[in-house]
Formats: structure tokens, C-alpha cells, sequence
């Protein structure tokens, strides 16, 4: 299992500086910076898609990786929307609930099958990626913005997946009970995103 996710993490740590560099254009690279911080700064966006690795994981086979590409493709599109000022009200609704519901599911193990989790993570990647896309700055660019939100949750993925392989052992053990705490911590933590706690 471990060696599974390996591969994953070497890219990431490869890649990314790849395509910071790639951009030679100080507005470009600040684009990057912008969109590649904007995850991994708010508390919801980190435990939401760290969470979708660990949901992915947990499912086992091509779930590892059919996953977390459900909601980046998904979250990159909602980001266009964002972007191009289309405006659901609803949009930081959908980024708590998506806390709550990852959180549960991982909580309680409710056997998801890999198709049900690919439309469940991608209904709420397209609120994560409105979000994103709508709290782009100006002056930034948006190809590199995009490429930076896009890096930020491939690697919050990757990191879930390598927590969800170390909880991927025989049921009710200590680090699964581990899981299901964090789990259920999680899903409480969203309960009081949504009510203003």
C-alpha cells in the first residue's frame, strides 16, 4: 500500500517547483503563489480535500486515483465560474457541508462505492472551486492562478491518500479508530462552519 503512494508524492515534489519555474513572468509566478496558497490557507479547503484522499484510500483500487481527479477536474471548472463572476449564494454552504459530509464518511465507513464517491466529491469540489476562482486577485493571472489552486489540492490529495493508506488495516484497531475520530472531529468542525461557531 505504502509503496502505491510513493510514486505520488516523488512527482509532487518534482513537479510542482517545475511549473513555479516554468513561469518566468513575475505576474505569472505570483498567480501561481496566489492560487497554490489559497487551499492550504483555509482550514475548510485543507481538511475538505485532504479528507477526499483519505475517503479515496479508504475505498481502495482505482478509487485512489479516480477520486481526487473528480475533484480537481470538477473544482478547476467551478473555479472558471468563479472567475467569470457567475454567483451561487450558496457557495460557502457548500464548502461547510462538504466538511461535514467527507468528515462523516470517513467517520462512519459507509462502503462507498468508487462511482458514488466521484459524484459526491465532485458536487462539492465545484463549490470549492467557485470559491477559489471568485477570490482571485486581479492583477494575477489566470492560467498560473488555476495551475496554483490545482498543485495545492493535488498534493492536499496525495496527503490523504498517504494518511488513508496507514488507516487501510484490519477494522476497529487503534489507528481506524484513529480515523473514525478524526472523522467525526471533522464532521464537527463543519457543523460549526455552517452555524458561525
Amino acid at each position: 500500500m505504502r509503496r502505491s503512494v510513493l510514486p505520488w508524492l516523488s512527482a509532487a515534489f518534482v513537479l510542482v517547483p517545475t511549473v513555479v519555474l516554468a513561469h518566468t513572468g513575475h505576474s505569472d509566478t505570483s498567480g501561481f503563489m496566489h492560487g497554490f496558497r489559497h487551499p492550504i490557507t483555509g482550514i475548510d479547503h485543507m481538511l475538505a480535500m485532504t479528507a477526499v484522499g483519505v475517503l479515496a484510500a479508504q475505498i481502495g483500487g482505482s478509487a485512489r486515483w479516480l477520486v481526487p481527479l473528480a475533484f480537481v477536474s470538477v473544482m478547476a471548472i467551478g473555479g472558471i465560474f468563479g472567475m467569470a463572476g457567475v454567483s451561487p449564494s450558496f457557495a460557502e454552504l457548500g464548502v461547510a457541508m462538504s466538511v461535514i459530509v467527507f468528515g462523516m464518511a470517513i467517520a462512519v465507513p459507509l462502503q462507498l462505492k468508487t462511482v458514488a464517491a466521484v459524484i459526491v466529491v465532485g458536487f462539492f469540489a465545484l463549490f470549492h472551486g467557485y470559491v477559489h476562482g471568485a477570490e482571485m486577485p486581479v492583477t494575477a493571472s489566470m492560467l498560473s492562478y488555476v495551475a496554483g489552486f490545482v498543485s495545492a489540492t493535488a498534493l492536499l490529495h496525495m496527503t490523504g491518500v498517504a494518511l488513508g493508506a496507514k488507516f487501510d488495516l484490519p477494522r476497529m484497531n487503534r489507528p481506524y479508530r484513529v480515523a473514525r475520530v478524526a472523522g467525526g472531529a471533522m464532521a464537527l468542525f463543519g457543523v460549526a462552519l455552517l452555524t458561525g461557531f
